[in-house]
């Protein structure tokens, strides 16, 4: 489980581009981004079920999603 934090992931809803240094920090939140796939990626190759959040996501919620996704790994494995 992964919680992204919006300005250093680059969330769609929340991400804001500063405008200093601009494309020193756009090529750091595009790599951020792209290393952010290739993990899932590779996690995911490796048998593991990868769930992603925003900071901004209600907690209650998160925790219901993770909860669910573990039940679902439990039903499966039975």
């Amino acid at each position: 489980m992964f919680v992204d934090g919006c300005y250093w992931h680059g969330c769609p809803e929340h991400h804001t581009q500063p405008a200093t240094n601009a494309e020193y920090w756009a090529d750091k939140i595009a790599r951020n981004i792209e290393r952010d796939a290739e993990t899932t990626d590779y996690l995911q190759q490796a048998g593991w079920t990868v769930l992603r959040f925003w900071e901004h996501e209600d907690p209650e919620s998160v925790a219901d999603q993770v909860q669910e996704s573990v039940r679902a790994a439990l039903r499966e494995s039975n």
